[in-house]
């Protein structure tokens, strides 16, 4: 006989053998022992916790043969082939797959004839949210007013994209996700039953793995039975799922908080040797980090309990952390997570976000405030001289890099080095003879047709970018075009961070990239904060130059339509392509 799945095996049959449902099993016990049942009913929640199981069970309850009562009989001959799904007045549709008008009307028509073989006829509806707006306004005035012989019993994972009309017109009952300890005691039963000897840690860890659905658990645990044979240990578990031990953890989180990045990159490379994913880990490692901070603010709630086996040793591992160090460790974990959606090196952001961790656990030890520390003891001001020489470095890279490009240096690594010196009245920029001669062929490139192209195109370029990477249209959005020279297009920004943040190679390199592709030829990007191209402007005209007026002119005096064409540009560069229509007199 061929083997069926464990979860399929093991599916309830009766109320008695839910799982985790109390609430819904009782309220639904009471309504049949006093025939008190609805027309309709709305079963919503993870996905499984039971919602489909019910809705059958509840089908057999008001058509059993010995009832109807709080329990099907599972004997009788309606019973069987309801669980066999032979018989007609009990149909079962997934909505996903039969989301249209006419499959609904089709229901709609046939509810008014009698059930044939069975007491009640029951349609349940899963994924029910998948229906389309036709098919639910189809299905609404049915379901308001059933014949007395139908009942409808709706199923969806995402109540919120129903219809308010159809909610209104059910009885709504919420399933939760299973508790820890119960799906714990019904893998024992199952393992107990098929003959399987498992450690109680490794069932613990497929009940959290499984984020409180039964039907997983069973699923996962079927799964690791095929790899395992008779005997299952928590090592097999983390074998299968690709998933990783709280004591490397350990060993990784300790490497981090003594800064010592060698034994932290040699942890992630043995993780990778092991087969493990870089995601998984980041992923893994979030957890770990949230679990130090839950032991740490609620040790002894529900939360921390059900996900940490060795409560006591996390506590131990937590008191090396000040709360607001691991609030940022996580933040900054979160941020390289996101990222690795987009990069092609995920391993690489991994060791990235580790090295910057270890940074900030040698400048500030155990989540001391930098400041605080400058006027504590000689170790610990050891640690802010070394960030401060750091970053010192960093802004020196930058600045040559900038002078390299013949770019003047934003305003931020400006405020950097002047933010010991005491503050005075702001003056306004002031730009050396130097930099003004390097800017020369930019300034003379605002009258160039290139750079014309390029602001006619900008909004395009946007959109591109948007469609591609949507972050660094986040970044790019504060930058505008001021100028086309030699094969670069120069870009100005408001903020020092959006511009720096814009220069990082690879989101360079796509916007390079759409440029290349809307403008027909190669473009390279260099970046200049506003305020300083404004001041190069400024400085380089003469001071007896006239001054610039602005002139009303009338429509019939215009030579030609070049003034009308630049003012449809500024207003597609300003409000993008979209929002921008144009009529004709």
């Amino acid at each position: 006989m061929a083997h069926i799945a464990l979860y399929r095996t093991w599916r309830p049959q009766s109320f008695q053998d839910m799982v985790g449902q109390k609430h819904i099993v009782q309220t639904l016990q009471n309504s049949l022992r006093e025939g008190r049942y609805s027309h309709a009913y709305l079963f919503n929640g993870p996905r499984g916790t039971g919602k489909t199981t019910t809705a059958k069970i509840l089908a057999k309850a008001v058509n059993c043969l010995n009832g109807p009562g709080i329990e099907p009989c599972n004997q009788c001959d309606a019973c069987i082939r309801i669980t066999e799904g032979a018989v007609m007045d009990v149909v079962e549709i997934d909505a996903a797959s039969n989301r249209g008008v006419e499959e609904i009307r089709d229901i709609r028509d046939k509810v008014k004839y009698a059930p044939t073989e069975v007491r009640q006829k029951v349609y349940i509806i899963d994924e029910v949210h998948m229906l389309t707006t036709e098919a639910f306004n189809a299905l609404l005035k049915t379901l308001e007013e059933p014949p007395a012989h139908v009942m409808f019993i709706l199923a969806t994972t995402e109540p919120h994209k129903l219809p308010a009309t159809i909610i209104s017109r059910c009885q709504r009952f919420d399933f939760r996700r299973v508790a820890l300890e119960e799906q714990v005691e019904r893998l024992r039963e199952v393992c107990e039953d098929e003959n399987i000897q498992a450690d109680e840690d490794a069932l613990a860890f497929i009940g959290r793995l499984s984020d409180g659905g039964m039907r997983d658990a069973i699923s996962l645990l079927d799964q690791i039975i095929a790899f395992s044979g008779e005997r299952i240990t928590y090592e097999d578990v983390l074998s299968i799922t690709g998933g990783m031990a709280s004591d490397q953890f350990e060993r990784l989180v300790i490497a981090v908080q003594n800064a010592d990045v060698a034994s932290a990159l040699k942890q992630v490379d043995e993780f990778m040797q092991e087969g493990k994913s870089a995601d998984k880990c980041m992923e893994n490692l979030i957890y770990y980090f949230r679990d130090l901070l839950m032991v740490k603010m609620v040790p002894g709630s529900q939360a921390v309990t059900e996900r940490i086996l060795d409560v006591k040793r996390f506590a131990e591992v937590a008191q090396r952390f000040k709360t607001e160090t691991l609030i940022s460790m996580i933040d900054t974990l979160t941020y390289y997570q996101t990222e690795m959606k987009y990069s092609v090196q995920p391993q690489t952001l991994l060791e990235v976000a580790l090295m910057k961790l270890c940074s900030g656990a040698s400048a500030s030890p155990q989540g001391i405030d930098p400041l605080a520390a400058a006027s504590g003891s000689p170790e610990r001001t050891d640690g802010v001289v070394g960030q401060l020489m750091n970053r010192i470095q960093r802004l020196e890279e930058q600045l040559a890099q900038v002078l390299k490009n013949g770019i003047v240096p934003s305003a931020g690594a400006n405020a950097s080095a002047s933010a010991s010196a005491p503050r005075s009245a702001p003056a306004a920029p002031v730009i050396n003879k130097k930099t003004i001669e390097k800017l020369e062929g930019y300034l003379k490139g605002i009258e160039d047709p290139a750079f014309r192209t390029v602001a006619q195109q900008w909004s395009q370029i946007m959109g591109r970018v948007k469609e591609l990477k949507i972050t660094v249209h986040a970044w790019l959005v504060d930058g505008e075009p001021v100028s086309a020279h030699d094969g670069n297009v120069l870009v100005a920004f408001k903020s020092a961070m959006h511009r720096e943040t814009t220069e990082k190679p690879a989101n360079k390199q796509l916007i390079e990239q759409v440029m290349g592709e809307l403008l027909g030829e190669p473009y390279r990007l260099l970046t200049i904060m506003m305020k300083d191209w404004k001041a190069a402007a400024e400085q380089r005209k003469p001071d007896d130059a006239p001054k610039e007026e602005l002139q009303l002119v009338p429509e019939d005096e215009q030579p030609s339509g070049e003034i009308k064409e630049d003012w449809i540009n500024e207003a597609i560069q300003l409000f993008g392509e979209d929002l921008v229509k144009i009529k004709e007199d």
